[in-house]
């Protein structure tokens, strides 16, 4: 596990105002958590670079931010669908047992009788649960497995895998 890569924890949404200010789609429980970190990185064209977070609100509707720099809406508007995150290492610390489920991306899935089910490529948040979505090079198309208590046998850091209650061939 990389210490020092990029964890998202949001995207720019759209506009706000005249001033520059951008709503902010937040990945993050409760929705302004992101707030607490004065410097995020965008990604934009597979680039990182730094924002630093002049002011910001949260709403009935979601997050609001204005970004240094960022003064017209014309400004903002090239923002639109911009990733947005922290290094790692600038979450707080895990207790045992707790992760991040950026640090599960990468790891072997496998099920409970040990037959492999691929990698954990990324995860998707759906209005009943999230979602884990595992690939394999193997003839097998993407599976998206539901990353639920019910579901979820070990997972396991240090050995780079998660056993899953999932059948393979599903």
């Amino acid at each position: 596990m990389a210490p020092d890569r990029v964890v998202v924890l949001g995207k720019i949404a759209g506009t706000f105002g005249v001033l520059g200010w951008v709503k902010v789609t937040s990945f993050t429980d409760p929705l302004d958590n992101l707030l607490q970190y004065p410097v995020w990185q965008l990604r934009r064209s597979g680039t990182w670079s730094v924002a630093k977070l002049e002011a910001s609100r949260l709403t009935g509707k979601g997050v609001l931010a204005k970004l240094k720099g960022i003064d017209t809406p014309e400004d903002a508007r090239v923002l639109i669908g911009t990733e947005l995150g922290v290094w790692r290492h600038e979450l707080p610390a895990t207790r045992p047992g707790e992760y991040y489920l950026s640090d599960l991306e990468g790891l072997e899935a496998v099920t409970a009788s040990g037959e492999p089910l691929g990698k954990i490529d990324h995860f998707r948040t759906t209005p009943s649960a999230t979602v884990a979505v595992i690939r394999n090079d193997g003839g097998h198309p993407e599976r998206w497995v539901p990353f639920v208590k019910e579901r979820i046998v070990q997972v396991d850091l240090v050995a780079g895998r998660v056993v899953l209650d999932w059948p393979a061939d599903l």
